[in-house]
């Protein structure tokens, strides 16, 4: 059996981000167990005020193990990550960077020393699906798949591969059929897991 943590951050219940997130979860092998972890339905908080002066005790006195920190080892101990957001003010939603700030925990999802930093996470990828009303792949302005680009490096995950839908609220393209190629792209890589 592979673990696979799917993060979703679809903020709209019926989006097109979910369609892709769905397309690719249906294509699993059926060695894959997938946990599906919905940022919605979590109760997420900020890295404020007293959360965040706890959470920094927690660090000091090296509890690592207490339950403030779930997040963190669920996704170091997933063999396979996905996280599915849509495109959202040049990146994702906010949600997903509190969700982030949660699990970036030193000593168990990245360790740093006089070195730099390590990576910590076992998981062989780390696939971002998104959709995007324009056309930004490959666009500086588009942040988000560069963020997480950045982030399975920094976590020491294997390979990042980012399928996105671009062109979703473009008139001089066909949305619906940008959608079904990404969602053939996202079934594909999905059977290799």
């Amino acid at each position: 059996m592979k673990n696979v943590l799917v993060v979703d951050c679809c903020i709209r219940r019926q989006g097109r981000t979910r369609e892709l997130m769905e397309a690719f979860i249906a294509a699993l092998p059926e060695h894959c167990v997938v946990t599906r972890l919905r940022l919605d339905e979590e109760n997420l908080s900020c890295l404020t005020g007293a959360f965040f002066e706890a959470r920094e005790a927690l660090l000091a006195q090296g509890k690592l193990d207490h339950p403030r920190f779930r997040y963190a080892h669920q996704f170091a101990q997933a063999e396979e990550i996905v996280v599915a957001a849509p495109f959202w003010d040049l990146s994702f939603p906010a949600l997903l960077k509190v969700y982030i700030e949660q699990i970036s925990v030193d000593g168990i999802t990245f360790h740093s020393a006089h070195g730099g930093l390590q990576g910590l996470c076992k998981a062989r990828h780390l696939v971002y699906l998104t959709t995007r009303g324009g056309v930004y792949t490959g666009d500086p302005m588009e942040m988000g798949s560069r963020y997480m680009e950045a982030m399975h490096s920094f976590f020491g995950i294997k390979d990042y591969v980012c399928i996105a839908a671009d062109a979703m609220d473009t008139s001089r393209y066909d949305g619906k059929a940008l959608l079904r190629e990404a969602k053939d792209k996202a079934a594909a890589l999905a059977r290799t897991f």
